[in-house]
């Protein structure tokens, strides 16, 4: 029987689709939901033996895929604890949904999608895309140029600049103007000194942690991530011999917390070359701002072996009466300029009080109370708190509660109180327009620090603060111990 030539053509067809079917890997067969499997097939056939790949705690915490138990919990540190939201954070790190902004990276002809992992890991490529999620052209462009500016600072890319505090102050001030621009930073740094084993690279990565965290703290949303990833790291780790990454981690994480209570550097001036290089070296030179009065008292043993309380106290008491403050209208009350404040604070921290360059008051008026406000611990203890509150209007009371303070704590206070005394002399009061009430008011926070994050006790405490410290000054007897200086 003569067949049509179109019906053998389409019996060619048929047969090559057969063949094409049989010869696809078992993936890509065509399979109907509900067929049978063959009879010698098993029903439940065992899983494939797991893949064993050994995953740093960096990469587990990292990549969102990671299984939590999977990963090995270092033993608790001895520090403070992150908090975010109130909430403590464990030691192994930040929690995953901190990534949710991280910008989408792609690789190969292909356009793989990077995972996250990778993205945060040290890398000697550029990159073509910020590491966080933007709509600003603009910014994106200068994300990607900030990142080639932090290898070379870090010597993983050749620059023509000789000059590094040169080239790490071209990278603070573009976020210094830029805040967006910030948290790009810190995160590129996260990345930067993750699994990089060159000291010298790493060193270079967390000097510039160190100098970007004098002007700028990251944002709410990126706080909580930056704290996991200095947490993990302040203990000594074998992967960074040659770099001490735990003394840097430490400095840095201290760092983070004092600037979410204080803010960015403030002021009209952009950062200058002399902050660059103090804030380099700050990690290994205990600073006077921002350390606890038996630290301060430490590092003086040296230049002041002889003074009982902080040199820093006299010096700023000595200057504010040399230049007339307690007869300057406001003083207190009316803040020096910021850049000269900032200019004196960085004077001070290298040793030195330019007297002959200060002129107006309020300067080192505002130094002395920014002083007391980033003491580590309060002048009176959070441990005195609620008894300073509870007998703020108990004279009796007060006085003994102050007498069992710490000796130190005892003696600036006792020096702080004589010195405040000046301000509220009859005679004085008609110059400044600040009394005992004015005083209290901008000083009781200098004295007290509530421990609490609620905002509303905060505010309800404020009133029974200025109450003690008014308290103070008017029924404490200040001459059973003798003054230390001028005061």
């Amino acid at each position: 029987m003569h067949i049509p030539m179109f019906l053998k053509f389409a019996g060619f067809l048929f047969t090559c689709n057969d063949v094409c079917l049989h010869s696809r890997p078992a993936s890509m067969k065509r399979t109907k939901s509900k067929s049978k499997s063959p009879a010698h097939a098993p029903k439940n056939p065992p899983p494939p033996p797991p893949m064993h790949k050994t995953v740093s705690v960096d990469t587990a915490l990292s990549d969102k895929s990671s299984s939590p138990s999977s990963i090995p919990i270092a033993p608790p540190l001895h520090l403070k604890h992150p908090m975010v939201g109130g909430a403590m954070l464990t030691a192994a790190g930040t929690p995953l949904e901190a990534f949710k902004d991280l910008e989408t990276h792609r690789t190969g002809f292909f356009r793989k999608k990077v995972t996250i992992a990778n993205m945060l890991a040290w890398t000697k490529d550029s990159i073509k895309r910020p590491m966080i999620i933007t709509r600003d052209k603009q910014q994106k462009k200068e994300a990607v140029e900030l990142f080639k500016n932090v290898q070379q600072y870090m010597g993983d890319r050749k620059t023509r600049v000789k000059e590094l505090d040169k080239l790490a102050l071209t990278i603070c001030s573009k976020c210094w103007e830029k805040k967006g621009l910030r948290d790009e930073l810190y995160i590129q740094l996260c990345r930067q000194t993750t699994g990089n084993y060159n000291p010298k690279s790493l060193e270079r990565g967390w000097e510039l942690f160190s100098i970007a965290l004098a002007f700028y703290p990251p944002t709410i949303k990126f706080r909580s991530y930056l704290e996991g990833f200095l947490w993990k790291r302040v203990e000594p780790l074998p992967e960074n011999k040659g770099c001490p990454v735990e003394v840097y981690a430490q400095y840095c994480h201290k760092r983070v917390e004092k600037m979410v209570q204080s803010g960015a550097k403030r002021g009209l001036k952009k950062p200058s070359l002399e902050e660059v290089n103090h804030a380099k070296s700050a990690p290994f030179h205990p600073p006077v701002f921002g350390a606890s009065l038996d630290e301060v008292m430490e590092l003086q043993g040296e230049t002041h072996p002889h003074l009982p309380i902080p040199w820093v106290v006299t010096a700023l008491c000595d200057v504010i009466l040399a230049l007339k403050g307690p007869q300057t209208e406001g003083i207190f009350r009316v803040p020096g300029d910021i850049d000269e404040v900032n200019a004196l604070k960085l004077k001070v921290e290298k040793g030195d009080i330019p007297m002959e360059s200060l002129k107006d008051p309020h300067v080192p008026a505002s130094l002395l109370k920014l002083w007391f406000r980033e003491l580590e611990e309060p002048l009176i203890p959070e441990e005195y708190y609620e008894e300073c509150i509870a007998n703020c209007n108990h004279p009796h009371n007060a006085v003994s509660l102050v007498d069992s303070l710490p000796e130190l704590n005892k003696q600036v206070l006792f020096f702080l109180l004589r010195f405040l005394k000046n301000f509220i002399r009859p005679e004085n009061i008609k110059k400044t327009k600040m009394g005992l009430e004015n005083i209290s008011m901008v000083w009781a926070p200098n004295f007290l620090r509530c421990p609490s994050d609620d905002h509303t006790l905060i505010f309800q405490n404020t009133r029974m603060e200025m109450a003690f410290l008014r308290l103070l000054l008017k029924h404490l007897d200040l001459d059973k111990t003798p003054p230390t200086s001028s005061p």
